[in-house]
């Protein structure tokens, strides 16, 4: 796992001020990425598009089982984290335990903030502070049986 990767709030604050001040532009997106599919490699691709650095902020495993139910995840936090470390559009992750990432987007003020198409963007967390600080939402479009409930369902029903 790349230790430079994986960073706390308080580093990818410091990170954000770094970049900032280089003019570069900050992408966040948030998600379980529970198990890594062709639809989260889409969404990462398309999320660096956007910009200079991607942040991606991963739900610990408590907050997963709130959101998913017992059974999830199927991975936990670090063996998440291992994964996304490995794929070259992911700039920087980090982790939250609350039931949404506002406090990472409120603290690091990303210039775009990106949500697969599952969403719609008055139902982004952390919109209006991204707006009013400039920035904009960007929604993916989501690719149609690319996601980690149907990957279950559909080994479940022909594995099982």
């Amino acid at each position: 796992m790349s230790q430079i990767k994986v960073q706390s709030l308080n580093n990818l604050k410091r990170i954000r001020a770094r970049l900032r001040r280089e003019g570069k532009s900050v992408v966040f997106t948030n998600g379980c990425f529970d198990l890594i599919h062709g639809g989260h490699i889409h969404l990462f691709k398309k999320a660096k598009s956007s910009g200079d650095v991607l942040i991606v902020a991963l739900n610990t495993d408590a907050s997963i089982r709130k959101l998913k139910g017992p059974a999830r995840p199927v991975f936990p936090l670090k063996e998440r984290f291992e994964v996304l470390s490995a794929i070259e559009d992911v700039d920087y992750l980090t982790s939250f335990a609350e039931e949404t990432p506002q406090k990472i987007i409120g603290a690091i003020l990303p210039d775009v903030l990106v949500k697969g198409g599952d969403w719609k963007v008055d139902q982004v967390v952390g919109r209006k502070e991204v707006e009013a600080a400039g920035g904009r939402v960007v929604i993916v479009p989501f690719l149609k049986g690319r996601s980690s409930t149907t990957i279950i369902k559909k080994i479940l029903k022909n594995f099982s």
